[in-house]
């Protein structure tokens, strides 16, 4: 079965948005999408790998072992020829793809952790009986989950660059919509591939072409003072917020096909990036994410 086009996704354009960002540029360190079942956050992400060059999806099941996900090395052939030779995992799979896990906060804690630690420093390592063995593993981390089914712990949840709340259309317009292209979608795949062919092709552009500039993006110190000022405003205590922040603005800035980060990009950055590293109010749904949406609104404001 062909996967659903990604520019035939109706709404959810922050999702969208958080998946090109992290196609583009995988050191923002990859993005959680928290959402009830039927919000298209998996094919969402399957169809992100038809607009990235050479990629696949590679997906990491919550009942993976630790050896299944890191691999193991071949201690029989060492011991016999006094070669490492690596069974490689799901990290090795992984390398230059889409890493997918549905139901993250299912999955183990540890686990978690060896994800985003490989996420962050593009390398695998493998260590058994002394011998020590790593290899190249640099992919976008993509993370899905129902919050009714558990949350995922603070110091797990900071370690993931963006993290987007998803949920399902509200607007009847909107909605019929997103019903009307799945129906068409099911009766007739070939059809409706060639109907979003061209725009398809035009995103796929787009990304490579941001890709290329991403590199000669610059930031001012005028910048990095105002993410710096945001984050103490909003309580925030990770250092990591921030580079999530700067790195994020950087990507969209090439998004845009510009060389210099903008105000509106560190505002636009921290509504992905900020969020999830608010301390929550059990006494006030969503009170973290007014709070910011205030605060970013009001700047906005101040710096026109």
């Amino acid at each position: 079965m062909k996967n659903y086009p990604f520019t035939a996704i109706v709404g959810q354009d922050k999702m969208k948005k958080a998946l090109i960002l992290n196609g583009i540029n995988p050191k923002i360190g990859g993005v959680l999408i928290q959402g009830e079942k039927g919000t298209a956050k998996s094919t969402a992400v399957r169809a992100l790998a038809d607009v990235l060059t050479n990629t696949s999806v590679v997906n990491l099941p919550v009942s993976a072992t630790e050896d299944r996900v890191v691999g193991t090395l071949d201690m029989e052939h060492i011991l016999k020829t006094g070669e490492k030779k690596l069974e490689p995992g799901i990290l090795a799979k992984a390398d230059k793809n889409i890493l997918y896990v549905d139901e993250v906060n299912l999955l183990e804690d540890h686990l978690v952790d060896i994800l985003l630690d490989t996420a962050a420093m593009g390398v695998n390592r493998i260590e058994r009986e002394g011998v020590s063995y790593e290899h190249p593993s640099r992919f976008v981390l993509v993370g899905t989950m129902n919050p009714e089914e558990g949350a995922l712990r603070p110091q797990l949840l900071d370690r993931f660059g963006l993290c987007i709340d998803v949920e399902s259309e509200k607007n009847v317009e909107e909605r019929m919509e997103v019903v009307r292209r799945r129906l068409n979608f099911e009766q007739d795949q070939e059809q409706f591939e060639k109907k979003y062919e061209q725009d398809q092709k035009q995103l796929t552009y787009q990304i490579r072409r941001a890709k290329e500039l991403l590199p000669a993006v610059e930031i001012n110190d005028n910048l990095l003072r105002a993410v710096a000022d945001l984050s103490i405003e909003l309580g925030i205590e990770s250092h990591r917020a921030d580079i999530t922040v700067i790195t994020a603005a950087q990507t969209l800035a090439a998004w845009k096909q510009r060389t210099m980060v903008q105000l509106e990009d560190i505002y636009e950055a921290a509504e992905l990036a900020l969020p999830h590293r608010l301390l929550q109010d059990p006494m006030k749904e969503n009170s973290s994410y007014l709070k910011l949406t205030e605060l970013l609104n009001q700047k906005v404001v101040d710096n026109q």
